[in-house]
């Protein structure tokens, strides 16, 4: 057979007239290079936008406030000596152990509360929506929700509300006799007549003090004792004859002057619903409510004795709470916040219950648990790893917390709301810049965060390998 005929097998190695084999390229060198290529533009950016800032953040952080000086660690000395940076250090601590907890338990009830409602989605949608509301907006809203105003302010308006559904408050604050009056001070904020009171003569309780918008709804024109007698006539006798005490509490104060002091003119309102008691020996004898003309009447027990209008009338109407002042500022942001975050919480927790396999819930009620036994001892627990995801990373994000505070706590309190976020921009870029400590403070920060995501790593590495 001819050899020209044979098919053509490899060459043979041991032939050193056969031809060398050709060589082939590295696949995985190739997909090195090209994954290199790919990489690079965004290992350009990370290391010109994160780890050359970082660097120069911790080498500006050992100069002095000039940047000519060696300052060695005394800026981190700084950090932990300083009273304001020291409160924002505190109220960090505060932050990341009150605001991821009480964000992830809310997201954890409301997903699986809404799991058992047919319009769970919708409900999930509506604690989603803040999400989408910016740090900043959701701070111009909050700093109106906690306004001192209850006529402005939500949170106070409600709270005044339920106040006064229990304590009622004085009608007329600051009202008060001019020295003219037949008034004087009674004690404790009280104010008695000058003389005992008969039946022959009509009692005039006249106050100024009060604005004509604060009046009460529903005040009409004062009644003029002198003629409500006559054109009352035998009326007005037999109250005279039965000794029974009358009068007026008005207020005595014309808009637009004109008016003359201890009479009632046209214009002047009576000041409905003041409270008046009749005072003999230091005990009340007789108490009456004025009408909406001022007018009041007090049986014959009254008569000499002293008329007083106590301080329960010029109490100051309850204001609310201070939710932006020193004690409750840090709480009433942190609030703001879990509105904002809970929702975030709730859904990455609800994608985790949907995927909890549910023969293991019903093995449990079948076993007898009841439904919080099947929530804490099997829900939960299989959902740990996404519970503990949620924590984290609210954790990281309540350690840089600034918008927030910067725009919901006022100037008088800010202080007193200041976390290392804003302690940094103060330090940084206030009117008292020290760049060093601000720098000083962007390590710690660093520092503070390094360990929370060096834990989410770890976990996740774990996560993989089952």
């Amino acid at each position: 057979m001819s050899t020209a005929t044979t098919a053509r097998g490899p060459a043979d190695p041991a032939d050193p007239a056969a031809p060398a084999a050709p060589r082939r390229k590295s696949v995985t060198g190739t997909r090195k290079a090209l994954a290199a290529g790919f990489l690079l533009p965004a290992l350009v950016l990370l290391g010109a936008l994160v780890v050359y800032p970082i660097g120069y953040s911790v080498h500006r952080s050992f100069f002095d406030e000039s940047g000519g000086g060696f300052a060695g660690f005394d800026n981190y000395a700084r950090i932990f000596t300083d009273d304001s940076i020291l409160v924002a250090v505190k109220n960090n601590a505060v932050w990341v152990a009150v605001a991821p907890a009480v964000a992830t338990v809310l997201g954890l009830i409301f997903a699986v509360l809404t799991e058992r409602v047919r319009w769970g989605t919708a409900f999930k949608l509506i604690v989603f929506m803040p999400m989408a509301v910016s740090m900043l907006a959701a701070g111009i809203i909050f700093r109106l929700v906690y306004e001192q105003d209850p006529d402005r302010g939500v949170a106070n308006a409600v709270w005044v509300g339920v106040h006064d559904s229990f304590a009622e408050s004085g009608g007329f604050p600051g009202a008060r006799p001019l020295p003219v009056h037949p008034l004087k001070p009674g004690g404790g904020g009280s104010y008695l007549t000058e003389k005992p009171v008969s039946a022959a003569e009509p009692a005039l309780l006249p106050l100024v003090g009060v604005a004509p918008a604060r009046m009460p709804s529903g005040a009409r024109p004062a009644r003029d004792p002198a003629a409500g007698a006559a054109e009352k006539g035998a009326a007005a006798e037999g109250a005279a004859a039965e000794g029974r005490i009358t009068g007026t509490a008005w207020l005595d104060f014309t808009r637009g002057g004109g008016g003359r002091p201890n009479v009632v003119d046209a214009r002047e309102l009576g000041l409905k619903g003041i409270t008046v008691e009749a005072v003999r020996d230091g005990e009340v004898v007789a108490t009456a409510r004025a009408g909406a003309d001022g007018g009041f009447s007090l049986p014959a027990s009254a008569d000499g004795a002293l008329l007083r209008l106590p301080a329960e009338n010029f109490r100051e109407q309850y204001s609310g709470v201070s939710w932006l002042g020193p004690s409750l500022v840090t709480p009433a942001i942190i609030g703001s916040y879990v509105w904002m975050w809970a929702g975030f919480a709730m859904v990455l927790i609800a994608a985790g219950l949907a995927s909890v396999p549910r023969e293991l819930l019903e093995a449990a009620r079948i076993d007898g648990a009841n439904e919080w036994q099947v929530f804490r001892r099997v829900t939960v627990p299989l959902l740990a790893p996404v519970l503990a995801v949620v924590l984290v990373t609210l954790m990281i994000n309540v350690l840089k917390i600034f918008d927030l505070v910067y725009i919901i706590a006022p100037g008088s309190a800010q202080d007193d709301a200041n976390v290392l976020a804003l302690q940094l921009y103060r330090s940084s870029f206030g009117s008292d810049a020290h760049l060093g400590v601000g720098s000083a403070i962007a390590v710690l920060l660093l520092l503070l965060v390094i360990p929370v995501m060096f834990f989410n790593i770890r976990r996740m590495r774990r996560e993989s390998r089952r």
